[in-house]
């Protein structure tokens, strides 16, 4: 079972200045992971989801994610921003941490909301934040990621 993020797709040090680039630059991690079938066709699902409803949650948090036919293999890519980006979040403040999520269309169910309320779960308290914020390392981010996702990901991929 491919796991849904690894080292290659956490940055840790994101440079852009607007959601939109963003959501490209972390995008491209996927892409270049061999995850995606076709670039442009998932960042036109992501973008046409995201001009529904802001993915900003609060707490300077972000999870764009896009469900596609374009999509290979469930992902979640992580982006730690060095500037906060405006993202038109629920509580109205900048964004600096963001989780892309890239769902196969065929995926059973919703798979993209129960990784994003596994996400969510651990979202809400303030020690998870604070060690994405603060973690040293890639592989730290991974570790945290896939111990909240241990749950939702394994039995729909198993």
């Amino acid at each position: 079972m491919v796991q849904v993020i690894n080292t290659a797709l956490v940055d840790l040090t994101v440079e852009c200045l607007s959601r939109d680039a963003v959501i490209q630059q972390l995008a491209k991690k996927i892409e270049q992971e061999n995850r995606l079938k076709d670039f442009s066709g998932y960042m036109d699902s992501v973008m046409e989801r995201e001009e529904l409803t802001s993915t900003g949650i609060g707490f300077g948090i972000a999870i764009p994610h896009g469900k596609s036919v374009h999509v290979k293999e469930t992902t979640v890519a992580f982006g730690r921003l060095k500037t906060s980006v405006e993202w038109n979040s629920l509580d109205e403040q900048p964004v600096s941490i963001v989780f892309l999520l890239a769902v196969p269309e065929e995926c059973k169910g919703d798979q993209h909301l129960r990784i994003i309320a596994g996400l969510s779960r651990k979202l809400i308290h303030d020690e998870f934040r604070e060690k994405l914020i603060t973690a040293g390392d890639k592989e730290e981010i991974v570790a945290l990621i896939n111990e909240s996702l241990e749950a939702v990901v394994n039995p729909v991929e198993a």
